[in-house]
């Protein structure tokens, strides 16, 4: 079972109020809504349950029921469900008379998390968050339907977008908190520590990446550097002039050929104990300085 699957199957079995029902199956049916038909077709069965419950329970009418299989690649069963009697009062009683929803069935924060709830198990997708990407898009028909669910989803800063795709349009939520507030809104309380448990790991082991490229990359300057330091040194005695250097430039270039993979800061450690005499990773960082200094005005001298 997807994800997606997982997560409708939890929240198609929640327990509540009556006007919560009416907004959830007002957006069940506004989602399918044609002419004033009320047909609903799904391939999720806890999800045909549901749709079935809801108007059995609100309206007293049991929906016809067909099983099918369908005409997609994976050939899943298709559940479709239909009204017969009493449409036009039905779809009265749940504020649907056009392109969007009449204001009562979405008047309070309560019927709007109900209303994109039932929107959710029609005609949503969300990405598991195992993957690669953090993605939760809404499906729909027309463009002034979308900017509205656009509107309900920023009502709780969800941040969301609307992308025209052929001929239909995407409303879509991007980042994993964005995504783990809207489980957690439409009560998906089993997704939401699925989700979060992922993420978190997720994180911690990008993290973890990270501080591991970072700790190689200062591996790798140090190594540069120490590389550099030596070559200057050798340099320096190639051409004669090593003994024009200074006696503490000259201890400096000792231990550095001594621990050519060290930091400055190990170095500088090792000199200490070694001699005797303190010296700071600011103070060797000079001393290199300077036989860089000499050996690159030679250098020049020579290029010139």
């Amino acid at each position: 079972m997807s994800f997606t699957s997982e997560v409708k199957d939890e929240v198609s079995k929640l327990a509540v109020f009556n006007t919560e029902k009416i907004s959830e199956l007002s957006a069940i049916i506004q989602s399918n809504y044609d002419s004033n038909k009320i047909k609903i077709v799904t391939e999720n069965n806890s999800v045909a349950r549901r749709v079935y419950s809801l108007i059995k329970e609100l309206y007293n009418v049991y929906p016809s029921i067909t099983v099918r299989k369908g005409y997609n690649y994976n050939k899943k069963m298709l559940y479709i469900l239909e009204v017969h009697h009493n449409t036009l009062e039905i779809l009265k009683s749940l504020g649907i008379n056009g392109d969007i929803p009449e204001d009562f069935i979405w008047a309070d924060e309560d019927l709007m998390r109900a209303y994109l709830r039932g929107l959710f198990i029609m005609c949503a997708s969300i990405n598991d968050p195992k993957t690669s990407r953090y993605h939760l898009e809404f499906n729909l028909s027309n463009l002034k339907y979308a900017e509205f669910i656009q509107m309900l989803l920023n009502k709780f800063n969800l941040n969301s977008k609307v992308l025209h795709r052929e001929n239909r349009y995407m409303v879509y939520i991007k980042g994993a908190e964005k995504i783990g507030d809207f489980l957690r809104m439409i009560g998906a309380a089993r997704a939401v520590l699925y989700y979060e448990d992922i993420r978190i790991y997720r994180d911690h082991k990008n993290m973890t990446n990270r501080l591991n490229n970072c700790e190689q990359a200062n591996v790798d300057r140090i190594i540069e550097t120490a590389n550099a330091q030596v070559k200057d040194i050798e340099f320096l005695k190639k051409v004669g002039v090593y003994d024009l250097l200074g006696l503490k430039e000259q201890e400096a270039a000792i231990y550095r050929q001594k621990y050519p993979d060290a930091s400055l800061l190990e170095l500088s450690e090792i000199i200490s104990v070694e001699t005797g005499n303190k010296i700071t990773k600011s103070g060797l960082y000079h001393r290199f300085n300077k036989i860089k200094k000499m050996a690159d005005k030679i250098r020049n001298k020579q290029n010139n």
